[in-house]
Order: C-alpha cells, then structure tokens, then sequence
C-alpha cells in the first residue's frame, strides 16, 4: 500500500499538470491568518467572523484523490467537450476536491474566466429569497402562514399566503408572459413594483388565476412578491438586505443584485452558438432572478446553510420540507428549493437556473455533506447534468429528469426563437 506522502505527491503532481484544476483546503473559504486571501480581506468584526463556516473535518489524501479523479473525468468527457464556458466547483465536507474554469467572459475577448468571475445564476437566486423570507420569520418579523395581503392589504388574491408563494402554490399567473400580454412597453424595465400593481390594477383581464395550494405551478411572480415583502418587512431594499444578512457576513465579495447601472460591469450571456442575447425588459426585476456570483461564494452560502450560525435546524426543516405531494414520484419542491426523494431514503436539495444564456446548478448532498455547483454564461444543457456527480459520493441512481426552469409552457411558447427545433436549439432569449 502507498505511503501518504506517495498518494499527496500524485494529487500535488496531478493539480500542476494543469492551472485550470485545484484541490483546495477549506483555507479558500475562510483564509488562514498567513494567507494571501486573508491579506486581501478587509478587517472584519468577530460577530461577522463568527457567521463563516467552521473549519471542516478533512478528507483523507486516497479519497481527495478519487473524488477529484472521479470529478475530472466527467468534467472532461460531459462539460467541458460539449465547449462549457464558467465555473465548477465540487466539494465534501465544505473540502474542495475539484475546481475548473474554462473559457472567456466575453467570447471576443482574452478575459479568462477564473474563480473571481461573476455570473448570473437565475433561480439559483430563489434560494437567497427564500431563506431571506424565513430569516424574517424566524426573527419573529412575520409568520408564512400570513396571508400576504396582511402586508400588502391592496393585494385583491384570497387565501395566498406567504408559505403559497414560497413552495409555489400561489395559483398566480407567471408575470414573465403577463406582462407583455396587458401591454406593458417594452423599452421600459419592469420593477418589482409595477409586478404587483398589475397584479392589483388588471386582474380582470388576467387568465390562467387557480385556487391557492391546490397543485404546484412553477412560477416567477411568486419570488418577486417575495422580495417585496422582505422590503416591507425589513425596511430596506432588497439587494442591500442580502447584503447585509448573508453577502457581507459570509464575505460573499463577489456577490450582487444586478440593477440597470451595472449593465456595463457583468459579463453578457449567449446563446449554445455564441451569439450574445442583450438585455431585456424583464431584467429589472429580482428576487426571482438577478444574483450575480461565482463558485466559491456559493459553496460559502452552502456552508452556512449547513453550519448552524445563521439558520436553526426548524427553519431549514421547514425550507427542506416537500409541499407538493399530491403527485407521486422522486421530484418534489420545499420552500426555495427542489428536492429529489428516493426509495432507499436518499434526498437531494437543489436549485437550478436559466436566464438568457446563463444557465447554473446548485446540488446539495445533505446526508454526504456534498455539494456541487455549476455556472456558465453560455447556455449549455449539460450543466444540468449536475446530478450524475452525485453516484460519486452514494447511491443517487434513479435521479429525477432535468429541470431547467422552464415549466411554465406558455412562456416557453413566447420566449423561444422562432424555428427552434433541436434540443440545443430549445432555449428561450429571456427565461430561467
């Protein structure tokens, strides 16, 4: 049997063969006193100190080795040949066993993307709304199971309550198509706000309105009331609230809200041809979209997540509960966030996303204590493959199908390039 010493020279001899692989320590995350990160961090309070992860139980040398062999070989064979451009990140224990970035933030330019590169993850932000919303609630700010109109009295829905919106029971019709049928111009951004008053103002002329908490409809005017609410609740705007709940005290520093003056300073996203899609009217709206961030502020999210600083164990109980049960089968969605259920007890919580031609996965292994993120800016179904990972670390087999965020079929029908035809081809300019 190999020395220890042996198998770290064959894992440190692997990562130089190549700059665009590392094997890191959980320093990446939290930075040791001696670091080059740590030196590039502002001085920090302890009570913001005291939110970042702790320091992980490490891995062995033999099993670094194999998860990031394991992780390297599908990075190479199902992503990266099919000419991915972003990030990947793999990680167990909060260890990083595998990191890859490949391709350039503008395709006409030499701008390598690398781990400080920011890219929109679409519904992935869901989950910075919904976990800001029980943060609310477990502060003792709101309770959701309130209906919403107990904050928003103008908001003329009966019976769509706060935990309705969350799991995506509201019965509410998907702003993303409504919107532009009512007539709305489309050289003017769409805010938040003007999602609500059309809500109010013309619910007459809105169809496809169901009976709240009757059957789960995927939808993203759930998660722009959201943000709203946590505006009203908290008395801030949203992207300063997620600045200073979560991005400020994990030391997320290349996380953000995008907004209109910020169009010059994000990479644009493309389509699986190359060809840039350009800003829209819909993309001044968050809460259901608009975060902008990379692999390693992700993975920090993930930690505190699972660390116990932030969130109790009741809250993420309810977060990772399965509210729509009234189909059966593997595939299920909490509060924020998808799940898969198996036969043999495993669960997996996730989030994927799709804007434009940023496209994103974020996968949590709860019981293996994994996690595997993906993000890229030109569109590629095979981030979605995310879960094929999984059987590394357990037996994941039976994995539900792809979602990709586009559950919604009348939207789907507006926002797909005329002629689509191939199953690459199937993506829409503007939708997650």
């Amino acid at each position: 049997m190999p020395s220890k010493r042996y198998v770290l020279n064959i894992v440190t001899t692997v990562i130089c063969s190549s700059r665009c692989f590392a094997v890191l320590s959980i320093a990446l995350l939290i930075g040791s006193c001696n670091s080059a990160a740590h030196k590039n961090m502002p001085l920090v309070k302890d009570s913001v100190l005291s939110l970042l992860p702790d320091k992980p139980i490490p891995l062995t040398d033999a099993e670094t080795l194999r998860l990031y062999n394991g992780c390297r070989e599908w990075y190479d064979h199902a992503l990266k040949s099919s000419g991915f451009n972003g990030g990947i990140l793999v990680a167990k224990n909060g260890n990083v066993v595998f990191e890859a970035y490949n391709g350039n933030a503008h395709l006409n330019r030499h701008d390598a993307i690398d781990s400080l590169t920011s890219f929109h993850i679409a519904s992935v932000s869901k989950t910075f709304t919904a976990m800001s919303v029980l943060k609310l609630q477990q502060d003792g700010k709101l309770n959701i199971d309130d209906l919403y109109s107990k904050y928003f009295p103008s908001f003329n829905y009966p019976g769509v309550t706060i935990r309705s919106l969350l799991s995506h029971r509201s019965g509410l019709p998907n702003y993303l198509y409504f919107m532009e049928t009512l007539g709305w111009d489309k050289k003017t951004l769409i805010k938040n706000q003007d999602v609500l008053d059309y809500l109010i103002n013309r619910k007459a002329e809105l169809t496809n309105i169901s009976s709240p908490n009757t059957h789960f409809t995927y939808c993203n005017t759930n998660y722009a009331l959201l943000a709203l609410l946590v505006e009203k609740i908290s008395g801030t705007n949203f992207p300063n609230y997620l600045q200073q709940t979560f991005f400020i005290p994990l030391q997320m520093k290349h996380t953000f809200i995008f907004n209109s003056l910020d169009t010059s300073k994000v990479n644009p996203s493309y389509d699986w041809r190359g060809r840039i899609i350009p800003l829209g009217f819909l993309d001044g709206v968050y809460g259901d979209k608009n975060i902008y961030t990379t692999p390693r502020d992700l993975l920090r999210w993930d930690r505190a997540l699972t660390g116990g600083k932030i969130f109790t164990p009741q809250t993420l109980e309810q977060a990772y509960a399965p509210y729509s049960n009234e189909k059966k089968g593997v595939k299920n969605y909490g509060l924020g966030w998808r799940m898969n259920i198996f036969p043999n007890g495993k669960k997996t919580i996730y989030h994927n996303g799709w804007w434009h031609g940023s496209n994103a996965a974020f996968l949590r292994l709860l019981p293996d204590s994994v996690t595997i993120i993906i993000i890229g800016n030109k569109y590629n179904r095979n981030i979605y493959h995310a879960k094929e990972l999984a059987n590394l670390f357990g037996d994941y087999n039976g994995q539900g199908g792809e979602e990709d965020e586009t559950e919604n079929s009348k939207v789907k029908e507006i926002l797909l390039p005329a002629g689509a035809g191939s199953t690459q081809a199937k993506q829409p300019a503007v939708h997650k």
